[in-house]
């Protein structure tokens, strides 16, 4: 099935019928989009058009591929479309255009981790709006767009001469070609390779669009991921593929990255010692640390090697672009280098030439400024990981970059200072682990890597929490004392008294990371987490406002590893889910007992439905949905719901008695997507299309309405941030204050 076209958050996705019909498939006309935090995620590379001035896309790590438009000012996501079964795709490998026919898009997307592994090639013929053909090469070859060497690139290529020939260098498998417009692969025997001890494989393939004859281009260069010590890390075909040498005097001290092809026939590679983007982590032999490079340029006609290593820095290099329009100015990049970057967090350098090499600019050191436009994380971070740098092709002056946090543009790298601008409109790449719409208040969240928000509009970037503790990993309101709510992180937990304007450290601890729950009353808080042996541990503390606040094991609870929730009404009761084993807690959170059993298997995430005392929903996944209104003594399973991962509240719809139901699930014999009840669960209606899927929430994360406008639902990603759905008649994008 085709991924359609991501529409804008102001757009109607379709035209519907607004009845409510009971395990209805049929979508409520809904707008989609991501909440904006700003970036957020490494994006891994830029890839320019060759046929249109300005045309820029990005592919990220986690985050899928992007689009820029230069009228908007703003990226287009271009896999929002992309299902559960299929989120590994989301993780992009490599990117390809096509040099005749510039509306044609390739991507090779899949990890290990999700998906099963699958690997696929993607083709679009309208920009990526709509991918037209998916092609399973996983018999094939394994792609890893998260893993070591996923900012090298690019590995997947169209020939300038045939649109129908494209070239994929892999990790393990060596290279392949397609002579179908990717339709089917088959491997290029001629090139002596497979896999590399980093297991990165190929690490780019390049195609001189100057050596077509014959229908097709007679030279490629592909950069093998390893050191000469291991093996020729360059090699070169003049034959269209059929036969490969390694190139003379290449060097070997260090790793190719990525290269360009200048006008004048000169070749510049960056080296680093690692795949990248950071140092290895498995300790190979020989180390791989990224910690030292060099930039080489090599003369494609004679075979000379040149060394033009800006100052002679001994720093690992990634990215570099030429100008189209000047051959002898190339931009190129450092990485994993941790320099002082305009007396901020230290970052990478950026050097140009307007002599092919000679003589270079620290455009770093020369001068610095960081416009953060508005996004209030950023500021404290640096330019780093800059694995991509590219002219942009409608204005040479202006020069793009990547970093671990986004995409960054400078308007004219030769001002002093450049000024580097945080250009991420529409990139959202946050991993979320917990949002909670306050009622008559904000919404606020809890990201992975960057603390979380406040946040008063959908669309507008929000204050982010001070202090700050890096990767937020719980966050939990009073359920009748709203006011009141605690965030926990890496070695750290504040307490707030004014729903999160103002943050006060919580004094000792126990262990670090994990979730929090908090009584109703706001008294009482249980904090979970695994202690240093890996061992899952909750505590309690009943005085944690105190500077010397008591925490007790909680007891019933010993080896457990779960996610208590507070009844929203009664601060004496807690629940939990317990692999199949529900416990409640009666004394405010100190001990718990088993009190019912459902099906194993189901999310640890248990809601209870907020003003109501009791009413208790536990998301089953493949056991659907049960539901308990005593407390969890007893608990009855939707019969109308066949799969549930998710499940939360949002504010009642006008003339409705019970808070409105959001699931992400199915009804019996309906699709998989979000879904909206309005009566308690009795009927549902989908408000997703299979247009905005966005992987689906993850596993074991949520789904939660806004308790304050009607309809409005939030939604976590594996990598795109929070999404929201707002109905397409509904109110606009704001939160009340």
């Amino acid at each position: 099935m085709p991924l359609l076209r991501t529409k804008t958050f102001w757009r109607s996705l379709f035209a519907t019928s607004l009845a409510m019909l009971a395990l209805s498939g049929q979508a409520e006309s809904y707008r989609w989009d991501s909440l904006a935090i700003g970036g957020g995620g490494y994006v891994a590379a830029l890839v320019t058009s060759k046929t249109e001035r300005g045309l820029i896309y990005a592919r990220t790590d986690v985050g899928g591929a992007y689009r820029w438009e230069a009228a908007k000012r703003r990226w287009v996501s271009l896999m929002d479309g992309v299902s559960e079964a299929d989120v590994g795709w989301l993780s992009v490998d490599a990117l390809a255009l096509d040099p005749q026919h510039g509306d044609v898009l390739y991507l090779l997307a899949g990890v290990p981790y999700f998906s099963e592994g699958r690997t696929v090639v993607m083709r679009s013929t309208d920009r990526g709006a709509t991918f037209s053909r998916i092609t399973d090469v996983s018999h094939l070859l394994r792609a890893n767009g998260n893993g070591m060497g996923r900012g090298n690139g690019e590995r997947l290529q169209v020939d300038p001469g045939d649109s129908k020939v494209l070239y994929l260098g892999s990790r393990a498998n060596g290279l392949f070609k397609s002579t179908d417009a990717g339709v089917s692969f088959s491997r290029v025997e001629a090139l002596p390779v497979t896999t590399t001890p980093n297991e990165t494989g190929l690490s780019f393939v390049l195609i001189d669009p100057t050596s077509v004859a014959r229908g097709v281009a007679q030279r490629l260069f592909v950069g093998v991921s390893r050191f000469g010590s291991v093996g020729p890390n360059l090699y070169r075909s003049d034959d269209a593929g059929a036969t490969f040498q390694p190139v003379p005097g290449a060097p070997s001290g260090h790793m190719p990255q990525r290269a360009a092809l200048a006008a004048d026939g000169q070749l510049y590679i960056t080296f680093g010692n690692g795949a990248g983007p950071h140092g290895d982590w498995k300790q190979l032999t020989p180390p791989e640390p990224q910690t030292s490079g060099q930039v080489w340029k090599y003369d494609v006609a004679s075979g000379r090697w040149t060394n033009v290593t800006p100052g002679g820095l001994d720093k690992p290099f990634s990215g570099v672009s030429v100008d189209p329009g000047n051959p002898k100015r190339v931009v190129v990049s450092t990485i994993n280098t941790w320099m002082p970057q305009g007396g901020r967090n230290g970052g990478d350098r950026f050097f140009l030439t307007t002599d092919g090499g000679g003589h270079w600019t620290d455009v770093v050191a020369r001068g610095f400024a960081m416009d953060t436009r508005g996004v209030s994380w950023v500021a404290g971070y640096a330019i780093h990981w800059a694995g991509a740098i590219e002219f942009d092709t409608a204005d040479p002056r202006a020069v793009w970059v990547t970093s671990g946090n986004g995409v960054f543009r400078t308007d004219d790298i030769d001002a002093t200072p450049a000024t580097w601008r945080f250009m991420v409109d529409g990139l959202e790449e946050t991993v979320p682990n917990v949002a909670i719409s306050v009622p008559g208040g904000p919404l606020l969240s809890a990201i992975a890597d960057f603390d979380g928000f406040r946040h008063h509009r959908l669309d507008a970037y929000a204050p982010i929490h001070e202090p700050r503790i890096g990767s937020t990993t719980g966050l939990a309101v009073a359920g009748s004392r709203t006011a009141v709510v605690v965030r926990v992180g890496e070695k750290k937990m504040y307490r707030s008294t004014d729903t999160g304007r103002t943050w006060v450290e919580v004094a000792g601890m126990q262990g670090s990371s994990g979730t929090v729950a908090l009584s109703a009353d706001g008294v009482s808080l249980l904090h979970s987490f695994r202690a240093g042996d890996g061992r899952p541990t909750t505590v309690r503390s009943a005085d944690f406002s105190q500077a010397q606040p008591t925490w007790v094991p909680v007891r019933g609870l010993e080896g457990a590893a779960v996610r208590p929730v507070g009844d929203p009404v009664n601060p004496a009761r807690f629940y939990v889910y317990d692999a199949g084993t529900v416990r409640v807690s009666t004394d405010g959170g100190a001990s718990f007992v088993a009190t019912a059993r459902l099906p194993a298997g189901g999310s640890p995430l248990v809601r209870v439905a907020p003003g109501r005392e009791g009413d208790v929903w536990v998301p089953l996944k493949d056991g659907g949905l049960a539901r308990s209104t005593d407390a969890g003594r007893s608990f009855k399973t939707l019969a109308a719901i066949d799969r549930c991962g998710a499940v939360g509240f949002g504010k009642a719809m006008a003339g409705a008695s019970y808070p409105t139901v959001f699931i992400w699930g199915a009804p019996k014999g309906e699709p998989l997507g979000v879904y909206r009840s309005t009566d308690a669960g009795a009927t549902w209606l989908r408000i997703n299309d299979d247009a905005h899927q966005f992987g689906g929430p993850g596993n074991g994360q949520f789904v939660t309405g806004d308790m304050n406008v009607e309809g409005v639902v939030y939604m976590s990603t594996v990598g795109r941030g929070i999404v929201y759905g707002v109905p397409a008649d509904g109110p606009d994008a704001r939160s009340p204050p």
